[in-house]
């Protein structure tokens, strides 16, 4: 890669064969498309109150020419990641899913539609005036209740689907003109 893979530890011990599994997978992914400018990789077990065992979380962000691709899921939903080279696993095969589309795109054998970004609140602090918006690709986007339109922040709750522009913030991407789909409009 053009800038080197970038593994950290977070909230678990720094695994050296975990490690060189990650940088494996990354490699694969190069293989796959020469073009990947960066890799993060961010290993963790940030639900460390689970009685069953530890579940592990692994997030990859790749910077590709023209667009960042984030993988990103909440282990609760994959009990599976109780082992840590499954989640690793996983997490880069979506990864190479994403890349996989990106690269159709590129090559044009992807028809594209002008589709507004949606998603839906994954967390809100009222008290403070934020949020977050999780997107279908798994990111989260940070939103401040005055990006929400006809004053509907009081109206949004964790799990309400919304429409959104994303712009580029201070500390990276965050939605404006947020909007709350009504009932008749569905996502999918």
């Amino acid at each position: 890669m053009q800038i080197p893979v970038e593994v950290s530890f977070r909230d678990v011990p720094h695994w050296e064969k975990a490690e060189e599994e990650v940088r494996q997978r990354a490699a694969e992914l190069e293989r796959y498309y020469d073009k990947i400018t960066s890799c993060r990789v961010v290993v963790e077990a940030p639900h460390l109150r689970h009685q069953k065992g530890q579940l592990y979380h692994v997030r990859i962000d790749l910077t590709v020419p023209g667009r960042e691709i984030v993988v990103k899921r909440d282990p609760p939903e994959h009990h599976q990641h109780e082992d840590l080279y499954l989640a690793i696993r996983n997490a880069f095969r979506a990864a190479r899913r994403q890349l996989q589309d990106y690269v159709r795109e590129r090559r044009g054998q992807i028809k594209v539609h002008d589709v507004p970004p949606h998603g839906r609140v994954s967390k809100i602090f009222p008290g403070q005036g934020y949020g977050f918006v999780e997107t279908p690709d798994g990111r989260e986007i940070y939103f401040h209740e005055n990006a929400v339109l006809h004053e509907g922040f009081p109206g949004l709750e964790v799990g309400t689907e919304v429409r959104f522009v994303e712009v580029a913030g201070e500390k990276g991407p965050q939605a404006s003109s947020v909007r709350a789909v009504g009932r008749h409009h569905h996502l999918e």
